[in-house]
């Protein structure tokens, strides 16, 4: 793998995965972690197809890590926090690492404002709306120990993968 660290990304019923994620105090402590998240990642998506963000509980690490590559750009955020939420909400087929062959809809906010720290421990500020908006909910409720699962609209509302593409073919889903 040629220093790549590949990790094992928890699978639904691994109690870790509903773990509350703890604080990062420096950003030094964080940087192997993102190189983990980063690779694991990649190597998620070489194997399946998609994915867009993960979070570091989701590779055993319950530390309020998240690591994001969305349109070509690459997001490290650390402590990540909700500044704010939109009441429009908007309605998905979410998808996670965690269960990759399982489809769940639900309701996420059509804007947020997210504050985080960056790599020179640095406060920053990300404004979302649509699908960014909607991965950085699926991945902050990794932090809090939800998932998607625990969101779903109704009994009616989870369906493989399979039966998502025969049905729903071209409707987004998260990746994470």
């Amino acid at each position: 793998m040629n220093g790549m660290s590949v990790r094992r990304i928890l699978q639904l019923g691994d109690p870790l995965l509903r773990a509350v994620s703890v604080r990062v105090p420096t950003p030094a402590e964080a940087e192997a972690l993102f190189e983990d998240l980063r690779d694991t990642l990649h190597e998620f998506q070489r194997a399946h197809g998609f994915g867009r963000g993960i979070s570091a509980v989701q590779i055993g690490e319950p530390q309020r890590l998240i690591y994001i590559e969305l349109g070509g750009r690459a997001y490290r955020l650390r402590n990540p926090e909700y500044e704010y939420q939109s009441e429009e909400k908007f309605r998905l087929w979410d998808d996670c690492f965690s269960f990759p062959d399982l489809l769940v809809l639900l309701d996420r906010s059509e804007r947020v404002r997210v504050g985080y720290e960056d790599g020179q421990g640095a406060r920053q500020t990300l404004q979302a709306s649509g699908a960014f908006s909607e991965l950085l909910q699926h991945e902050i409720d990794h932090l809090e120990g939800v998932l998607a699962v625990d969101r779903a609209i109704d009994r009616n509302s989870l369906c493989t993968r399979e039966e998502w593409k025969r049905r729903y073919a071209g409707a987004a889903g998260s990746g994470s």
